[in-house]
């Protein structure tokens, strides 16, 4: 008898072994699993900001050339035409406004993110110290514009009234930046919506399994974006899919550590070339 319970005490023992080593092993690629995921949202995430941070960057560097072109002081800078000045104080108007959405929307990066946020909140510091100081030189220039009286030639036509008033220029400046603004806005405008399968019907959104069958849904339920400044949309749940067709590449669907759907879109302008609707389904 002891002869045969001795092999058997044996073969449990090497069996029990056997399972926790199994065990211990699923928990561990468990764990590793859930640390690559952490480490993958960690990406996304800095990628996302530091996209905006380049974009505001490139903003300031495009305003100093911008400004570089409009130096009263320089030489032939009387002959420079008013349509050159106008179109460089207009540029510089519209790249400060988007560096302003820029800079706010780093910040709520920054309030969304799991990545220390103590330099990011440095950085921000920083480019928002820039953008008062760049709004100081402008203000400048502009009191510059008001204090001389440009007498210059049209380009694409002849005047004969050279003694443009400040007044009137500034009105001009402002009726053209304004006109300028609008169809910038509306080039880069997008709408989005997400929500559940039941949602989108309701709204007309999805009819007969199809995704904006016609122009009777309700264009109230989405919301409107600048494509230039948001390249990220929280989708808040764990299930999410694209119903309108969008290039693949441009985007990537990534998961947070709640295993909740974010929507990074990597290269706005290809994203958005083949609609300027986006619509989502989640559960």
């Amino acid at each position: 008898m002891k002869k045969i319970l001795l092999p058997l005490i044996c073969i449990c023992m090497l069996t029990a072994c056997s399972e926790e080593s199994k065990r211990q092993e699923t928990r561990a690629e468990a764990l590793r699993d859930s640390l690559m995921q952490v480490i993958n949202q960690k990406d996304a995430e800095l990628n996302d900001i530091m996209g905006t941070f380049n974009d505001i960057q490139e903003g300031f560097r495009e305003i100093n050339l911008a400004q570089g072109r409009v130096n009263l002081n320089g030489p032939g800078s009387e002959k420079m035409a008013k349509e050159n000045i106008m179109e460089n104080i207009s540029f510089i108007q519209r790249t400060m406004q988007l560096n302003r959405e820029r800079i706010v929307r780093l910040q709520q990066q920054l309030k969304t993110s799991t990545i220390n946020a103590d330099k990011l909140q440095t950085a921000i510091n920083e480019l928002k110290r820039q953008m008062e100081e760049k709004e100081q030189q402008i203000q400048a220039l502009e009191s510059k514009l008001k204090e001389k009286d440009v007498k210059i030639e049209e380009q694409d036509r002849q005047i004969s009234d050279l003694n443009t008033n400040v007044a009137s220029l500034t009105a001009a400046n402002e009726q053209k930046t304004q006109t300028v603004n609008r169809q910038d806005r509306q080039l880069h405008e997008a709408w989005y919506v997400f929500g559940t399968k039941k949602e989108l019907k309701e709204q007309g959104i999805v009819k007969s399994s199809q995704v904006l069958k016609n122009s009777d849904f309700n264009k109230d339920y989405f919301t409107k974006i600048d494509t230039r400044v948001v390249k990220s949309i929280k989708l808040y749940s764990k299930s999410a899919s694209l119903l309108t067709s969008h290039p693949a590449g441009s985007y990537s669907l990534e998961t947070d550590v709640q295993k909740q759907y974010t929507l990074y879109i990597h290269n706005p302008e290809k994203f958005w070339s083949v609609s300027k609707y986006l619509v989502i389904q989640v559960k």
